[in-house]
């Protein structure tokens, strides 16, 4: 019989939910009320090694101890070595969480309490530095709140880096009555995560992100545009606005200050397109998700009309550390221009396939081997795209380019939400090209002329490359048509087609022969 509570972690986040967990927590959680055990299941968040889950962890006196993968298939064995007492024979014991080297090689700054903290619980992320910034921000000015974001160098996580300070600074000194804030949780690049897991494993840092945004620009009201293949995300998200409005963290008169503000959610429809910022502002006021041409800035004229701020999930999420620790805090950490850390997500052909938080200035060379460990295959790593769909093919000679958005951008690849997915020497890089102009047949919203036609005359061009019709002028031909969509597109839906195809010819030139 056990007399002091032992804390066991079974993660819920999407991921390790699809592997199991909800059953393997389901049966310990019978084992321990059938004997009377003092132990409490805790429903974390993945600490983001996705090849450990389910990743199950209890604490001791030492720290968090780990084992995975435990899968409903090991739970009887588990049970059976009386693992919650720390039994180092068991072959999925993996010791202390902190000392994985996977884990301990980065710099969680963003992601500092995922899968460490219940997401619902405020009294457990207040232990954790939560709402340290919020309080900071009710006692700031408006125009100190911009100033310490702008001098952090945080810059947009959503793909464009676009300088977050002078985003809110724009919308600050916009002259209106009503103006909002909008998360953009339209995460649907190929090979990206991390909004999702932010969302489902700290889902208060986003709200607590959001409503500093709204007291930095005068904004009273917010919008989560969630895409709608996150479910859980979504019910996640739900309680936890329901958890901070009881603590009165979101909300009116927010911790007694006089200053409101509110979130709501809205649902996606399964378009692309809609990650685009200004067609998911038409798709919130119930139109047809469609690209709205620029200028105006939706900083100046967006939602509804008014100014706004226009930030995804991992930037809002960022902004609580920064105004609670100042802006050098952040400054610490990369180079250039680019400050900070940026949640890289490993995918495809990965052999250690999760999320890795560190500084700007590494080499994608230290993600893809240090961190990923190669490809899950064995075989040699060929290629690797960068940036989601509208990303470059890169092979090994742009392996040692440094993480940084300048440095990439010299290459003419992009960082983007820092989704990455290898591909082994099995794979065809002209088929990789074709899926690259099919991709923007089927998801451009069809406004434009180069979007919408060129990449169906894209793929006629890719076919007849393959089938080695006039392969040299058609080859050409091809590279005129991706000049005219990159500079005649509206958005970076058909403007950004482009990279992945040329890349593609650049340095895979033989797939085409």
């Amino acid at each position: 019989m056990i007399n002091e509570t032992i804390k066991l972690f079974v993660p819920r986040d999407t991921t390790a939910c699809s592997l199991g967990s909800d059953e393997v927590a389901h049966r310990l959680e019978q084992y321990f009320d059938q004997h009377e055990m003092n132990i409490d299941i805790v429903r974390n968040g993945s600490r983001g090694l996705y090849w450990l889950e389910p990743m199950i962890e209890i604490d001791s006196d030492k720290g968090r101890i780990a084992y995975g993968p435990i899968t409903p298939e090991d739970v009887d064995e588990f049970i059976a070595l009386s693992c919650w007492e720390i039994n180092t024979s068991h072959p999925c014991y993996l010791g202390s969480t902190e000392e994985i080297p996977y884990l301990k090689k980065q710099d969680r700054v963003t992601f500092q309490r995922v899968g460490k903290i219940d997401p619902l619980s405020v009294s457990d992320y207040q232990d954790h530095g939560g709402f340290v910034g919020l309080v900071k921000a009710l006692d700031s000015s408006s125009q100190d709140l911009v100033s310490c974001i702008r001098e952090s160098g945080l810059r947009g996580r959503g793909g464009a880096a676009f300088p977050t300070g002078i985003k809110w600074q724009t919308v600050l000194d916009a002259a209106s009555d009503t103006k909002y804030v909008v998360c953009n949780a339209d995460e649907g690049d190929s090979g990206t995560f991390s909004d999702r897991m932010l969302m489902e494993s700290d889902p208060l840092s986003l709200i607590e992100g959001m409503t500093i945004a709204g007291l930095a620009v005068g904004a009273s009201k917010g919008y989560i545009y969630l895409r709608e293949e996150y479910p859980l995300s979504v019910k996640i998200l739900k309680k936890a606005i329901v958890a901070a409005k009881k603590k009165n963290y979101l909300g009116d008169n927010l911790l007694q200050s006089g200053m409101n503000f509110d979130i709501e959610i809205r649902l996606g429809a399964g378009a692309y397109i809609c990650g685009e910022e200004t067609s998911m502002l038409e798709s919130i006021e119930g139109k047809r998700g469609e690209v709205r041409p620029k200028p105006p800035l939706p900083a100046i004229k967006g939602l509804f009309g008014k100014p706004t701020v226009i930030n995804n999930v991992i930037t809002f999420a960022s902004i609580p550390t920064i105004i609670a620790n100042g802006a050098s805090s952040y400054q610490k950490y990369g180079m250039g221009k680019s400050r900070g850390t940026l949640p890289f997500q490993l995918a495809g052909n990965i052999k250690h396939a999760g999320l890795v938080e560190i500084a700007f200035g590494a080499t994608l060379r230290e993600l893809l081997f240090e961190f990923g460990g190669g490809t899950r295959t064995g075989r040699e790593m060929r290629a690797v795209q960068v940036g989601g769909p509208l990303g470059a093919y890169l092979s090994e000679e742009s392996w040692d380019t440094l993480l940084d958005y300048e440095a990439f951008s010299k290459i003419d690849a992009m960082l983007g939400h820092g989704g990455i997915v290898g591909f082994d020497d099995s794979v065809d890089m002209s088929t990789q090209a074709k899926f690259s102009m099919e991709f923007c047949t089927i998801e451009s919203c069809g406004k434009c002329t180069p979007c919408r036609i060129g990449s169906v005359r894209g793929l006629e061009l890719l076919e007849k490359i393959s089938n080695n019709e006039n392969a040299q002028k058609n080859k050409e031909l091809l590279m005129e048509l991706c000049d005219t969509m990159e500079s005649g597109s509206l958005c970076a839906m058909g403007g950004m087609t482009p990279f992945p195809v040329r890349s593609a010819l650049k340095y895979f030139g033989e797939d085409f022969n």
